[in-house]
């Protein structure tokens, strides 16, 4: 019986280590792989915003096929035409936005650039969220957000090649996911709608394919109708598709595996992984000892900022009724979008 036991915990932690993984290695891999599309020559697809409807309207049919037709996953139910309106339509355009700009960005600065850069999403979501009236400023979370602050600071002060446009860009996505991820916790606690990735997939890709199609209607269509020397590549279009909906779906995995804790420290792996082998995979991409100082110092700040959070979180918890599931809280708190 123990070594049944014993049997069933190693399966169980091989698992989990697995999920873990698959995220790290899925999310850092579709930031790569957006860039290259993008970027590269040999795609030759410099478009954003088409890149990103893509994968929005490939989620938004894939999400229809598993929840609908085959019934694999099931789309929880509570949504309201008002609640639709009044939280999935303003979370599925902070979502178009953050991913459109954030895409655009990879066109002007390099990927670990844009990654340090991106360490100063909780300055952001702190303080548009003690905006709304959900956080509350204290001496605390002062001194974390200076950290952090500062530490992107002296990181973009060791870049070498700034340009200023894609830093624009850069920071336009971190504005758009800060207020995404405050109308999502307006969803959960003023709302009480609870729901997993799947079920706000369902609902927010068909969303935010509709805000993409329209700036893509006058910002890129007629560029891509005038240049004869883009392809659309089927396959490679397809899998990059693909890959997006699998990290949002390992994301899932993980957490409903472990905790809200594991997906946050394995989101800082990532950061770290995506830093380094960006500078082995693109020429762009020059680190100096200035840039990964004042990397490590945002990033000791966002570790505070997270430790910070994740001790509320459990405080919430704890006041919850049995009957509560406090996971779906946790899952609709994350950011798991494909930058």
């Amino acid at each position: 019986m123990a070594a049944d036991r014993s049997k069933s915990f190693v399966r169980d932690e091989f698992v989990t280590y697995a999920y873990i993984l698959l995220y790290i290695a899925l999310s850092s891999g579709q930031i790569f792989f957006n860039k290259w599309v993008l970027s590269s020559k040999e795609i030759n697809f410099p478009y954003p915003l088409g890149l990103t409807l893509l994968h929005m309207i490939f989620s938004s049919v894939l999400c229809f096929l598993l929840t609908k037709v085959l019934k694999i996953f099931k789309v929880e139910e509570g949504m309201t035409l008002e609640i639709y309106v009044t939280s999935v339509i303003p979370i599925g355009a902070m979502f178009a936005m953050t991913l459109w700009l954030g895409n655009t960005a990879y066109l002007y600065i390099s990927v670990s650039f844009a990654q340090m850069l991106k360490a100063i999403m909780p300055v952001a979501v702190f303080v548009l969220g003690v905006a709304a009236g959900l956080e509350m400023m204290s001496c605390r979370m002062l001194l974390i957000m200076s950290i952090i602050s500062f530490g992107v600071l002296v990181a973009s002060y060791g870049e070498l090649n700034i340009n200023w446009i894609g830093v624009v860009y850069q920071m336009g996505g971190v504005v758009g996911e800060a207020l995404r991820l405050i109308f999502m916790e307006i969803l959960v606690k003023r709302k009480g709608i609870k729901l997993n990735p799947i079920s706000l997939m369902y609902y927010v890709s068909p969303c935010s394919a509709l805000c993409l199609f329209l700036p893509w209607i006058f910002l890129e269509k007629s560029k891509m109708e005038g240049n004869d020397t883009w392809d659309f590549h089927f396959v490679v279009l397809t899998l990059n598709s693909l890959c997006t909906f699998a990290l949002n779906l390992s994301v899932f995995l993980v957490i409903s595996h472990t905790s809200a804790l594991t997906i946050r420290v394995a989101g800082v792996v990532k950061d770290w992984v995506v830093v380094l082998v960006s500078a082995l995979l693109f020429a762009d991409t020059k680190l100096t000892v200035i840039n990964l100082f004042g990397y490590a110092i945002a990033i000791a700040g966002v570790a505070a900022y997270n430790n910070h959070k994740l001790k509320k979180e459990a405080i919430g918890v704890t006041t919850e009724t049995p009957g509560d599931d406090s996971e779906s809280i946790a899952l609709v708190s994350q950011s798991n979008t494909e930058r």
